[in-house]
């Protein structure tokens, strides 16, 4: 018994070029296009600034994506900004890279995401009225259980769920640019009221802080083109599927909400549209009539995609992060027999649901878009100093390097801009929860002092949750 070798766990080569793009636009295509457009055009206060804020944010994240996409064929495993900050500058900055990832983005993301199925699922029973708070918060719990026990227990069925509920989003936004057009072609006014010349910029709201805060909520509806970075394990392929993939879903998903938010202006008045608390809702009581809930069964499917999305790329990064010794040993195993990452995965759980009571959509937006484009810009600047100092890296995909740069720079304005012209104190907490992880780091992570209590939790959770350490795909 003694000799008996037995062979590590790999997480399985599962998802294709059809699973990746349906993994990174059914991300993207999430609460956002539905929660976002009237946030966008409240913080500019114009319909031209609205259109130009959301064809600018998907050209950033399209710069971004494509940036993140060589640093994938550069450095092929899961983990995204933490694997990135790590290779590139070390175990220290991507010890912040990762609590901040773990505890803050992308529970940040899944609380946001659960609140804004809850809102539209709960929309057609309150009438034009906000559901109450306890109600959407109970009802975002239920949201995120069942999205973690899907992804638990299998991925396969992870990535399924994501491709069918890709198609019924797509079917959705594609009704409503459908729409869009009907009424365009029955009635022209209110488009052209709206985006005539004299009126398309009328009061643009021209201050630092109300364009970060637009490019917040306009980038968020873009959030997920990152997604494949962190299951770069699990691509089949990777240096052929990633860049394949991010380039359809990217092209596909910007140029569906440029032509869903036409559409908005074509059926609402700007009012009616900041005014409206689900404004898919409110557009589908317009041109539906009684029928106007569909619009809110499509907008809470569609996010309950994303939310999967975010929650099958995010629980990874903590999973990741622990097989490299800078989060506890149980959080980087798997399961023996269903090799799903399901102790980094009840982790994720556990915060997003911390972090889901006290917050609400906007605020939480807000924070996630903070702290992400901090690390965002940090990753990026790996990719400059690997492409300046190391050329000679084998590359199978290479971008122009003025697209990094550019996004560095659009990632400057956004962790800065909302801090120099509206300075709120939220953001040093932020920044101050971050920064606290040096206490963590030095004592457990640089000198590895592990009490023997730990490695007995370690024991007992593992035979409890029957997980094993897992090896890399590599």
């Amino acid at each position: 018994m003694g000799d008996q070798k037995f062979e590590a766990l790999r997480i399985k080569r599962e998802i294709g070029l059809i699973g990746g793009v349906a993994i990174v636009s059914g991300t993207m295509i999430g609460s956002g296009i539905f929660m976002s457009p009237q946030f966008v055009l409240g913080y500019v206060g114009s319909p031209g600034a609205s259109l130009l804020i959301w064809a600018v944010s998907g050209l950033v994240a399209m710069f971004a994506a494509l940036s993140y996409t060589e640093l994938g064929t550069i450095i092929p495993e899961s983990g995204g900004e933490f694997m990135y900050i790590l290779r590139i500058y070390g175990s220290f900055p991507a010890f912040f890279a990762a609590v901040t990832f773990v505890l803050v983005v992308k529970p940040c993301s899944v609380a946001a995401m659960s609140i804004s199925i809850s809102e539209y699922a709960m929309a057609p029973f309150y009438g034009g009225c906000e559901p109450p708070q306890l109600a959407v918060k109970c009802a975002a719990v239920v949201c995120i259980l069942v999205v973690a026990t899907i992804n638990i227990l299998n991925v396969r069925v992870a990535v399924r769920i994501q491709v069918v509920f890709l198609i019924a989003k797509v079917i959705g936004l594609t009704v409503i640019v459908v729409g869009g057009f009907v009424a365009m072609i029955q009635d022209s006014t209110m488009i052209v009221e709206n985006l005539k010349a004299e009126n398309s910029f009328k009061g643009t709201q021209h201050s630092l802080s109300t364009l970060g805060m637009a490019f917040y909520q306009g980038l968020w509806s873009y959030s997920g083109w990152f997604c494949l970075n962190y299951v770069t394990e699990e691509l089949k392929r990777p240096e052929v599927n990633l860049p394949r993939a991010l380039i359809i879903a990217m092209s596909l998903v910007t140029g569906l909400y440029l032509l869903v938010n036409v559409s908005y202006l074509t059926v609402m008045t700007p009012k009616e549209l900041m005014s409206s608390t689900a404004v898919a809702v409110t557009w589908g009581n317009k041109m539906f009539g009684s029928w106007g809930w569909i619009m809110s069964v499509a907008a809470a499917l569609s996010a309950f995609g994303s939310l999967n999305g975010t929650f099958f790329s995010g629980g990874r990064v903590c999973f990741v992060a622990a097989r490299e010794g800078h989060m506890p040993d149980i959080l980087s195993m798997a399961h023996v027999h269903r090799l799903t990452p399901s102790p980094a995965l009840i982790f994720t759980t556990v915060i997003s649901l911390v972090v889901l009571i006290p917050g609400d959509f906007q605020s939480i937006v807000n924070y996630f878009s903070f702290t992400a484009w901090f690390f965002y810009g940090i990753t990026l600047s790996g990719l400059v100093y690997l492409k300046i100092k190391k050329p000679e890296l084998p590359r199978p995909y290479r971008v122009p390097i003025i697209l990094p740069l550019l996004v560095i720079l659009a990632a400057i304005f956004l962790v800065l801009a909302p801090i120099v012209d509206n300075p709120q104190i939220e953001y040093l907490y932020v920044t101050l929860f971050i920064l606290s992880g040096i206490i963590v780091y030095v004592p457990f992570i640089h000198y590895k002092l592990c009490p023997g209590l730990l490695n007995k939790l370690t024991v007992f959770l593992q035979l409890f949750l029957q997980v094993a350490p897992a090896e890399k795909n590599l």
